[in-house]
């Protein structure tokens, strides 16, 4: 399976949960890091944290798959 068919494939409903929570923490960590307030560096330094953290956490939950959709061929296959 590539890369665009598994990014295409159904993702578990727990995996979904942890993508929306992934995107929540980027938009908050971008919130933070744009303002136009001059902010803390230790605040400004945990949201680029939060920027990574929620990168990696969405990317990993769109990768995963429902293993009974893993082998089953899609249309135009």
């Amino acid at each position: 399976m590539n890369i665009i068919k598994r990014a295409q494939a159904p993702t578990p409903k727990f995996f979904r949960i942890l993508r929306s929570i992934g995107l929540v923490l980027l938009a908050i960590s971008s919130s933070v890091i744009a303002a136009p307030v001059v902010l803390p560096v230790v605040v400004v330094s945990v949201a680029g944290y939060m920027a990574v953290a929620g990168g990696v956490l969405s990317a990993v939950s769109q990768m995963t798959v429902v293993e009974e959709n893993l082998n089953k061929p899609r249309d135009g296959d």
